[in-house]
């Protein structure tokens, strides 16, 4: 059972859905402070360290490895959150760190969109073993996407062909990103959808190649799709957030810190025990 008390009100109709080739840009916007001394600090530090990639999408994975491995995944539910403040606290929620992939990928030049999607609120079930009642009905998400070599790519296939993708190997990427192997995104323990598209395809669109029972197929998890927008702050103000401004208020002190992983490890750790 998932709940919407605490939801925001959203309009079963919400309007027509923005256009399929909605522009993407390059520019700063609230949530992605370009021009803060963090996030230009951090984007100069990708740069240094992906001086040998040829292409944008070898540097954008580059920059997906270092978010890895600085920001911490935790529950967080500002979705609004600057990523200037998500470097500082050196810790973010999917969302916030796929915002900071975003920032770096315009500070590289790299125009980028999102895609809002509505997901199954029960996906993150195994995330929360014990609050179950109140975890919301519907997730929304912003999934990022990317224009290169004219062609928009989301950040499920950021490393689609690459090495550490489906590899069968353990241990790091050769990026710094998340370890290889094959499976597909269970969404429960510490690995987060951030750390996921390193090693195996999400796909919520249940396209050939994952149609069925492949492990990469989400699409059973959308509830809507909500079509592409110019930036993740278009999303949210049209969309609301997944909870309403009390809840937020409320549930991020606790959430904000809690490590992604640890309620789900915990309630394992309970079971064993009881064994």
């Amino acid at each position: 059972m998932t709940s919407r008390l605490l939801m925001p009100f959203r309009s079963a109709a919400p309007g027509p859905v923005p256009a399929e080739d909605a522009p993407g840009s390059t520019r700063p916007t609230a949530i992605l402070d370009l021009e803060h001394p963090l996030t230009v600090a951090f984007a100069d530090r990708v740069r240094r360290a992906a001086r040998g990639a040829v292409t944008d999408r070898e540097r954008l994975r580059t920059a997906h490895g270092i978010i890895v491995s600085a920001v911490r995944p935790v529950y967080s539910v500002d979705d609004l959150r600057r990523v200037s403040r998500t470097l500082r606290l050196g810790r973010g929620s999917c969302s916030q760190r796929m915002a900071v992939l975003e920032a770096v990928a315009r500070s590289l030049g790299v125009p980028t969109r999102v895609r809002g999607l509505l997901v199954d609120g029960a996906f993150w079930y195994p995330r929360f073993p014990g609050l179950r009642p109140l975890v919301p009905e519907d997730v929304l998400l912003a999934w990022p996407e990317f224009l290169l070599d004219g062609a928009w790519v989301p950040v499920a296939d950021l490393f689609a062909g690459h090495g550490t993708r489906g590899s069968g190997t353990d241990g790091p990427g050769a990026d710094g990103g998340a370890p290889a192997g094959g499976g597909g995104f269970t969404n429960s323990g510490p690995e987060t959808l951030f750390e996921a598209v390193a090693r195996t395809a999400v796909d919520w669109d249940a396209s050939p190649a994952c149609a069925g029972s492949a492990p990469c197929d989400l699409s059973a998890r959308l509830r809507a799709d909500l079509g592409r927008f110019a930036s993740r702050d278009e999303l949210f103000a049209r969309h609301g957030q997944t909870l309403c401004l009390a809840a937020r208020t409320l549930a991020e002190p606790v959430l904000g810190r809690w490590s992604a992983g640890a309620g789900a490890e915990a309630k394992g750790g309970e079971s064993r025990a009881a064994a």
